[in-house]
């Protein structure tokens, strides 16, 4: 059960939001569904179809709780009416609707009406199902702060009666940007866990995949292929980031021979795809830079020069301190530890990425290789003190440690 909930409860609640018009009410008849199944399954067994079973199970639980509420006599006809619609559908309707669901969720919650600044952390909570605190970090902001953005456009979507509903051809590029955002937000955590005991989150990361595949079916734009294609390669090296007992492995320590051949080479066509659209942007860019380290047989022959183009180029598409930051670190693979601490430094300065773990992070690997000892130690004390996922400390620990030896 609790891997069904982990793998398949937003799923759940994607299809009862659109059931029931309710966000609200669609996460409390979900919850109350899936306590249902606790009772009821330990008895009479596991359907044959369990993520039906408690769609279905959660339609007739939202009804109930409407009647708790007395808000029977306005709201329970709409509701079974719905419930009625739903029941007309054939089975292979019901299970393409299922299915596109998420999709559906998001295009809602990405609306132009609501505001941009609230469309992703609002899908990255209720599609996702991440925690405020972890949308909160993804953005570098309050707990608090974020909260009010959720709880707004949740508002929004109520109070403007937005549809719940995957656009036409001709309004789908406009909301391409904000969904396009949250499905890469979405990949970034499952790929690298913001907090927690594992650094992987894969029900996350093939959820994005999968989203971006059925987006890239419903329109065939360079950057849905960019960032599928960017997606793809960093996945192809999943089984290489970690050791067998769990712990981080750079990139230029991985083991080459256990990335996955065939993602790398899927990839690297949707990139090519991309490009020769000459319609292509910040997804596309960023995985023509995968693209360079999957060609790369082994680390000492990765292109340097042609990483550091690219990051420069990306630089000027998408202004960003972590853009920037990541470009540091190759210049530095480039020319050496000194010109990138140089870098890093200039962007600390700045203010924007104080409290970024990994500019930290960063910083010290560069100032280790320098032989600058006493600051990498305090660089990765700065880390390790912002860092909240549990892997991430215990390779900083072991760092630290290794140069308290010295």
């Amino acid at each position: 059960m609790d891997e069904l909930y982990q793998t398949q409860s937003r799923k759940v609640f994607a299809s009862l939001v659109r059931m029931l018009r309710d966000f609200d009410l669609a996460e409390e008849a979900m919850q109350e569904a899936f306590a249902a199944a606790i009772s009821q399954w330990e008895t009479e067994g596991v359907p044959a179809n369990p993520v039906g079973w408690l769609i279905s199970t959660g339609r007739f639980k939202a009804v109930d709780i409407l009647r708790r509420r007395e808000l029977a006599r306005e709201k329970t006809p709409e509701v079974m009416r719905r419930i009625q619609e739903v029941h007309e559908s054939n089975g292979e309707r019901a299970a393409t609707e299922i299915k596109d669901d998420q999709l559906r969720l998001i295009f809602t919650c990405c609306h132009p009406a609501i505001d941009p600044k609230v469309q992703v952390p609002l899908t990255l909570r209720e599609v996702c199902g991440l925690t405020t605190e972890e949308i909160a970090r993804a953005f570098l902001t309050a707990p608090a702060t974020m909260a009010q953005r959720i709880v707004r456009g949740k508002a929004k979507i109520r109070d403007a009666a937005i549809p719940f509903i995957i656009p036409g051809l001709s309004d789908l590029p406009k909301r391409l940007d904000g969904v396009l955002s949250v499905i890469y937000l979405i990949f970034n955590e499952g790929y690298s866990a913001s907090c927690g005991d594992s650094l992987i989150r894969r029900d996350l990361s093939d959820e994005a995949i999968r989203l971006c595949r059925l987006l890239l079916e419903l329109h065939s734009d360079a950057e849905v292929m960019g960032l599928l294609a960017l997606m793809l390669l960093h996945e192809s090296r999943r089984t290489a980031r970690t050791t067998s007992d769990g712990e981080i492995v750079l990139l230029e320590d991985q083991n080459r021979d256990l990335w996955d051949r065939d993602l790398i080479a899927e990839g690297k066509r949707l990139v090519e795809r991309s490009l020769e659209s000459r319609r292509f942007g910040f997804y596309t860019l960023q995985a023509a830079i995968s693209a360079v380290h999957a060609n790369a047989r082994t680390a000492s022959e990765t292109d340097w020069n042609q990483i550091v183009a690219l990051y420069s180029v990306l630089l000027q598409v998408v202004p960003s301190p972590v853009v920037e930051l990541n470009r540091a670190v190759a210049v530095a693979m480039r020319d050496g530890p000194e010109a990138g601490i140089a870098i890093i430094d200039a962007i600390l300065e700045q203010g924007e990425l104080s409290g970024y773990h990994l500019a930290h992070s960063a910083r010290g690997e560069l100032l280790r290789r320098a032989g600058h000892v006493g600051e990498a130690i305090t660089a990765f004390e700065q880390a390790l003190n912002l860092s909240q996922q549990a892997q991430e400390r215990r390779f900083l620990m072991e760092r630290l440690r290794n140069l308290r030896k010295l």
